[in-house]
């Protein structure tokens, strides 16, 4: 019998459950064992279940296409199979908030793409480099939920991985205002340019919800544990404005900062190639060796060439340079399926089983 932990995904059909099955082939410490979708995919297989509709680069892996999609809403079946589960349910809020604590009440650890829970405040919401603390509120959730081993953990939204690690990676120049533009890729709204022709040759300057993620989200992460909950921090006061671009895969953002202490550029770009966190301390299987780098050339860096760096988990960095207005500016880019999806919450997986909140049921 394997040692790995075995694992469950909801919303496996869908785009984000696509990319976690794929994430986790091969996983070292991970296996898929049980998919759950929606009523109309139960009892299929999961190639049938699926059917056209597979949208990752690679082939679907074999292990997973016999496997028999279970119904989500099943949950005492399906948490008898599992030791935690991904989700990436396609709900609305309110019934992704029930049913991840559902999971969590049959004493299953949740790890979830899902912004349904981002601001619940003893649920965390992790970048492991950035806040890998914030997992400590767990002990409280626990309590609220009458649990012992059963937990709902969060990774944040897409749009700010591109910036907020750089930011971070800038706390000690006390960066206090922040201008950012995202531009983001397709699949972020679970599309390829099959699904979405409008979108080839197109850019539509609006993104439910995304502006209001992109500016809150950062604080939370950037925020302490006080009295059993997250308390978000109060700076850098952040604005952004969120396009759609037509691009399939990556979220490039163009930013503005102000600080309240004075780097030079050398200091800008020595801290952002230093910068690591517990993952990389850990030596964690998903973790980027490298988690941010910069390019030096002026037309970098880009989606087609840079995206896919460091497996899609690392941040690239370019054009940081004096700002008439704000202080300095630059372009960060992340893979927004990737570290900004499945593949960041594969990572805080991986640091929560390190921690030993996910362990062997």
């Amino acid at each position: 019998m394997s040692e790995k932990l075995k694992v469950g995904i909801l919303g496996g059909t869908g785009m984000v459950g696509q990319r976690f099955i794929s994430l986790l082939e091969n996983h070292p410490w991970f296996e898929v064992v049980t998919i759950a979708a929606s009523p109309r995919s139960a009892g299929k297989t999961y190639e049938e279940a699926v059917g056209g509709r597979w949208k990752m680069d690679t082939p679907m892996p074999e292990a997973v296409k016999n496997i028999i999609v279970h119904n989500v809403n099943e949950v005492e079946e399906v948490a008898k199979t599992v030791d935690f589960v991904f989700s990436a349910v396609d709900m609305s809020k309110d019934e992704i908030k029930a049913i991840e604590e559902a999971y969590a009440k049959t004493e299953t650890p949740v790890v979830s793409n899902n912004s349904a829970h981002r601001w619940t405040p003893d649920v965390p919401m992790v970048v492991p480099e950035i806040n890998p603390e914030h997992m400590k509120v767990i002990e409280f959730q626990k309590k609220r939920l009458g649990t012992t081993r059963g937990f709902v953990a969060v990774k944040p939204n897409c749009s700010i991985q591109s910036y907020a690690p750089v930011l971070t990676a800038w706390k000690e120049f006390e960066p206090y205002e922040v201008v950012a533009t995202t531009y983001q890729a397709i699949s972020g709204a679970g599309k390829t340019f099959a699904d979405w022709p409008e979108m080839v040759g197109n850019i539509i300057p609006y993104i439910g919800g995304e502006e209001e993620k992109s500016e809150k989200e950062p604080l939370r992460i950037w925020g302490e544990i006080k009295d059993g909950v997250i308390v978000p921090a109060d700076s850098p006061k952040i604005t952004c404005q969120c396009i759609r671009v037509p691009v399939l895969n990556g979220h490039t953002a163009a930013v503005f900062v102000k600080f309240k202490k004075n780097p030079t550029k050398e200091q800008l770009i020595q801290k952002l190639v230093e910068f690591k966190g517990v993952p990389q301390e850990l030596g964690l299987p998903s973790a980027p060796k490298q988690f941010i780098q910069y390019l030096e050339e002026d037309n970098r860096p880009q989606v087609s060439l840079d995206v896919d760096y460091e497996n899609g988990m690392g941040v690239s960095v370019g054009r940081i340079r004096e700002d008439s207005i704000y202080d300095w500016k630059f372009v960060g880019l992340s893979h927004n399926t990737v570290r900004g999806a499945a593949g960041g919450a594969v990572l805080c997986a991986e640091l929560l089983k390190a921690q030993g909140y996910i362990t062997k049921k």
